[in-house]
Order: C-alpha cells, then sequence, then structure tokens
C-alpha cells in the first residue's frame, strides 16, 4: 500500500471542496446560494462528509419530491471525488445578514444596469438596517470608463486583518459581467452581538452574586461577625445631611492635622535654638582653656 503524503492529501482534499462550491453556487445561483459547509461525520458506522449548502429559497434547491437536490446529490457522488457525501439544505433566516447573498444581489443589480454608486449604497444600507455592526463593500472593474478603478463604501465597524478579522468578519464575493467587462463585487460585515475583545461589560456586585461592599476598618477596631449588613437607600434630605456630617468631619480633621503640625514645628524650633546656645556656649569657653595653658607653659 502506498503511504499519501499528508500535506498532499490535505491539499487535494481542500481542492475539491473548493470545486464542488463553485458548482453548487453555480448550480443554485437563483435560489440565493449563501454558503457551503463541510463536515466529517458517521452515518451508520461509517464515515461520511455532509455538506451543508445554505440557501435564501429552499424550495428551489429541493424541487418538487427532491428531484433537485438528488441530482445534486448524484453528480456530487459521481463527479467529485468526496467521501460518501450527504447533502443537506439549511434556510437562510435573514438574507441581509449573509455576505455571499448581498454580494450576488450587487452583481445582480450592476448587470441589469444600476449604476455602480446607488448599488453600493444600497446594499450597505440594507446591511445596516439588518442590525450589522459594520458593513464593507468593494466594487472593483471597468465601472464607467475604459479604465479599471475600485471603489470602496463603508459604514459602521469593520475589521481588515488579524485574528479578529477572521473570527468575525463575514466575507462574500460574486462577478457581474456587464458590457464594459466584468466587475467584481465584494460584501464584508460584522453580524450584530459580535464582541471585540476590547468590549468589556461591568456587572454590579448583586447581578454577580455577590455581597455588598464593606469598607476596610480603621486600625484598632473589632469585626463584629454577628452583626448584619443592611443596605438601605436614603431620601434627598437624608442624603444631604449625610454630606453635610462628612464635610465636617473632613474639616474637623483638618484642622486637627494643622495644629499637630503647628506642635510639631514649634518643638522642632525650641530644639534649634537649644542646640545654638549650647554651640555658643562652647566656643565662649574654649579661650579660656587655651590661656590657662599657655600659663602653665611659661
Amino acid at each position: 500500500m502506498v503511504k499519501v503524503n499528508q500535506i498532499r492529501h490535505f491539499v487535494d482534499r481542500n481542492v475539491e471542496r473548493q470545486l464542488v462550491r463553485e458548482y453548487l453556487q453555480k448550480e443554485t445561483e437563483r435560489a440565493g446560494f449563501g454558503g457551503l459547509h463541510f463536515e466529517r461525520a458517521f452515518d451508520n458506522q461509517a464515515i461520511c462528509t455532509k455538506v451543508t449548502l445554505q440557501a435564501e429559497r429552499v424550495g428551489m434547491v429541493i424541487g418538487r419530491r427532491g428531484k433537485i437536490i438528488n441530482e445534486l446529490q448524484r453528480r456530487i457522488k459521481t463527479d467529485f471525488n468526496l467521501e460518501n457525501p450527504k447533502l443537506q439544505v439549511e434556510e437562510i433566516l435573514d438574507p441581509a445578514l449573509n455576505a455571499q447573498v448581498m454580494a450576488s444581489k450587487l452583481a445582480s443589480a450592476l448587470e441589469r444596469g444600476w449604476y455602480f454608486r446607488r448599488a453600493g449604497h444600497s446594499s450597505v444600507l440594507n446591511v445596516m438596517e439588518a442590525g450589522a455592526k459594520g458593513c464593507l463593500v468593494i466594487i472593483a472593474g471597468k465601472l464607467t470608463g475604459s479604465r479599471h478603478r475600485t471603489e470602496k463604501f463603508t459604514k459602521g465597524h469593520i475589521k481588515y486583518c488579524g485574528e479578529t478579522a477572521i473570527q468575525h468578519m463575514d466575507i462574500g464575493q460574486s462577478t457581474a459581467v456587464v458590457k464594459l467587462g466584468t466587475i467584481g463585487c465584494t460584501v464584508a460585515l460584522m453580524k450584530p452581538g459580535t464582541k471585540l475583545p476590547h468590549e468589556v461589560d461591568i456587572t454590579s456586585r448583586i447581578d454577580a452574586g455577590l455581597g455588598p461592599y464593606m469598607p476596610p476598618l480603621m486600625a484598632g477596631t473589632e469585626i463584629d461577625v454577628d452583626a448584619e449588613v443592611v443596605e438601605e437607600s436614603l431620601s434627598e434630605e437624608e442624603a444631604e445631611v449625610e454630606m453635610e456630617a462628612i464635610n465636617n468631619l473632613q474639616e474637623e480633621q483638618a484642622a486637627v492635622a494643622e495644629d499637630v503640625e503647628e506642635e510639631i514645628s514649634e518643638e522642632e524650633s525650641v530644639v534649634v535654638e537649644e542646640e545654638s546656645n549650647d554651640a555658643a556656649e562652647e566656643v565662649e569657653e574654649a579661650p579660656a582653656d587655651e590661656s590657662t595653658d599657655e600659663e602653665v607653659v611659661e
């Protein structure tokens, strides 16, 4: 048995899935193709590949008595190298919040003759009215003349790169073929309810299930464990009385601090005067001692 390289195996599998995606997008474009999701699972103790197709109009994908979806599953099983594929259809609840659906609608509007600015602003407006946090529309190609140009329409909060953009941005792409040439349409949107890393919710202690806040005790005070802590709401008059009492207490504390500082400064001044007097007395006694020494020497 020939051992298959793991890297080659993953590359071939992803290429095959991309081919399936392009085929289903082409076949279900009128039904509002909104994306494709692959998942490996077990079906009757056998490994299978679940292919979930998102569509705006599910009835057009299923067909009468399941005729269309059965034909699509048969073509996937015979034409593509997927391991026991199982095709499923999922309805899109809000098409305005699906980037692929909006990109397809934008391309269809351009093919029907809409001016590109009108189509771009209309797409952004529809996405934002649906509740998205941000939307980016890019239209690139020969829009008005023979030269290629790119137009961008943005609104709201958008992430362009990084892990945040990969997780929270939904990107869809489509192509419009008009008389001047091919126009590429890209729609990127951030869905409602997305929580970004810098968004922090602060909850109260009661909502978090914690007890009431107890301020730290002063040194020398005893803790009464049996005492019950009761929170009461004060009226405006009681609040004013409490604020006046707090202000009076602060003024008294400030006055006591000033008195203590004055006493300390007076004591320091007295100590300095005593030290200066002692130094002066020592200086006066020093010449008398020197004269006595000279007399003894003679």
